[in-house]
């Protein structure tokens, strides 16, 4: 039984990058979720591209900044290490920040060598407003997670906590708060979601035994 339990026990990564607070709080409820699951977490920012300047002429992004200077920055042997990895990032325009693609673009070498296969993922995102671009920005990474052949594990409408936080079957979004706080209802649906995520993993390991 000790050694079933250590087989199934999933290292889930949970990899965000957040400027003001939302992501990172967003990052944290799964964590919190995936470990009342029984995964093994580590949560982890990617690198900060913006220069110091533009992070001060932002007071949320500073303090923010100043607050999560002790956070892990992630790293691929991070990536090789996860099971499953669950993403959380703020829509640039629609797509993703360019603090996070910049980070999948340093993890070609784990990808030429088969260690993003299969793996589970899945994402969550924020925007200033619920027509943001929360949707494409999620589906724009997972385009390249079909690259590394992970599975995608979206939440879909498998509970009623993703009606309540607003609908999104691709992965929680939330509208951003000037604090970087996360509603209840969003924090329910992501608990959902990474709960989801680390069930799939433990599949999958179970299957590969």
């Amino acid at each position: 039984m000790i050694g079933e339990n250590h087989l199934t026990n999933v290292k889930l990564a949970v990899i965000y990058y957040s400027s003001t607070g939302t992501n990172y709080n967003m990052a944290q409820a799964a964590a919190d979720a995936a470990k009342q699951a029984g995964a093994e977490v580590k949560v982890l920012k990617v690198p900060e591209l913006a220069s110091e300047a533009a992070i001060a002429s932002n007071p949320a992004w500073k303090v923010h900044y100043d607050a999560t200077r002790d956070v892990p920055t992630a790293s691929p042997a991070d990536v090789e290490w996860a099971d499953a990895i669950i993403f959380s990032v703020p829509t640039r325009f629609g797509n993703v920040p360019s603090q996070m693609k910049q980070f999948l673009d340093t993890l070609g070498e784990l990808w030429a060598q088969g260690k993003t296969v299969n793996k589970v993922v899945s994402a969550m995102t924020s925007a200033q407003n619920a027509h943001g671009g929360q949707e494409a920005t999620i589906l724009s990474l997972y385009t390249t997670m079909y690259h590394w052949g992970t599975i995608v594990v979206a939440p879909g409408y498998t509970d009623q906590s993703l009606f309540a936080a607003g609908g999104n079957p691709y992965g929680t979004s939330v509208t951003a708060l000037e604090n970087g706080s996360v509603s209840p209802e969003s924090v329910a649906a992501i608990a959902h979601q990474a709960k989801r995520v680390v069930t799939v993993s433990q599949w999958i390991k179970k299957g590969q035994a």
